[in-house]
């Protein structure tokens, strides 16, 4: 079991999300940066999709009740165990009484916003119409449907169980990077009101930078830019939407929507983040910039491609270490 002993705020239990449940109003939920889960979970044996805790504020501070292996993935927040620096993107082993500290975010340009911390078999909690990521709207899934806390208490479906540790990887942001002019990019579909804005706005949309305001949360991301102005007022029933969508209120400051993005909404669509760059979104810090790059269905299938391959090789790579022999007195 680990305890949580300081919170700073929105650290949620969150798996690869809750599909299938849309059409009921429900929200897909999980990790901000499924790619950073995917990995955590590799290097830990655990499956793909099996829960972790997101931890997008800092500090952020647990003790283990037993030992138990963990992988530290996504943002590098100079953690320690008790007073042991730790590498990010590695496979860690605590026991019994250790204290785990996440701080700040560090690396730079290279700065990521959220941290990962994947606990050996997953973090224990019920699953709820399939998915054990909290959902905060709803108030369901998760630990009790909310953001942990000071004294919460959690289980890990295999702590005490043998784990090879002291292993890690290169991650992501090093093996895909994508830039634009030195700004972090991502590639976008044109969506169905695209051409319903004035050529100025469409050529503005690629050409600038786009600051992620304050206002951005798991729900979406506000931008500030030059405002994209439609040909006409365009007046939507409310339909169908999901996360990536980019939507352009009356404002003309975009809003992307994340993955708690409700299921429906009525602002004109201007495109759409394609799946396989979310990751990139989810740990752009709020006040960073980001830009645009246009892209095809074949191309956004591509990119999918490059990530699944990329988990390949880690899952590659995980498996020669897990089979190597272990050297004495180490799990």
């Amino acid at each position: 079991m680990i305890e949580v002993l300081s919170s700073a705020a929105l650290a949620t239990v969150q798996d690869l999300g809750r599909t299938g449940s849309l059409r009921w109003g429900v929200g897909t939920s999980g990790a901000m940066d499924n790619l950073a889960l995917a990995a955590g979970n590799l290097l830990l044996g655990n499956a793909l999709d099996a829960a972790a805790i997101e931890v997008p504020v800092f500090p952020f501070k647990v003790r283990f009740d037993e030992d138990c292996a963990f992988a530290l993935t996504g943002a590098d927040c100079a953690a320690r165990l008790d007073d042991q620096p730790l590498l990010p993107w590695w496979v860690h082993q605590a026991r019994a009484g250790q204290v785990l500290t996440l701080g700040l975010p560090q690396g730079g340009a290279q700065r990521g916003s959220r941290a990962m911390l994947c606990l050996a078999g997953g973090v224990d909690v019920p699953e709820v119409l399939g998915s054990r990521s909290t959902q905060l709207r709803g108030a369901f899934g998760g630990h009790e449907g909310r953001a942990l806390r000071r004294g919460d208490v959690l289980r890990a479906v295999g702590e005490g169980a043998a784990c090879k540790t002291g292993f890690g990887l290169v991650p992501p942001a090093l093996m895909l990077p994508l830039q634009r002019d030195g700004v972090a990019a991502v590639r976008v579909l044109p969506a169905a009101e695209y051409l319903g804005f004035e050529l100025a706005s469409r050529d503005a949309f690629w050409a600038g930078e786009w600051k992620i305001t304050s206002q951005s949360d798991r729900y979406g991301y506000r931008l500030e830019g030059e405002a994209l102005r439609p040909v006409a007022s365009m007046e939507l029933r409310s339909h169908g939407i999901v996360p990536g969508v980019i939507q352009v209120p009356h404002s003309g400051q975009p809003i992307i929507q994340m993955r708690d993005a409700q299921p429906s909404g009525g602002y004109p669509k201007f495109g759409t983040v394609i799946e396989a760059d979310m990751w990139r979104l989810g740990q752009a810090p709020i006040g960073s910039r980001v830009r645009f790059i246009e892209a095809t269905w074949d191309e956004a299938l591509a990119a999918l491609d490059e990530v699944r391959a990329w988990l390949d090789k880690v899952a590659r790579m995980v498996e020669l270490h897990r089979g190597a022999p272990v050297p004495a007195g180490r799990h």
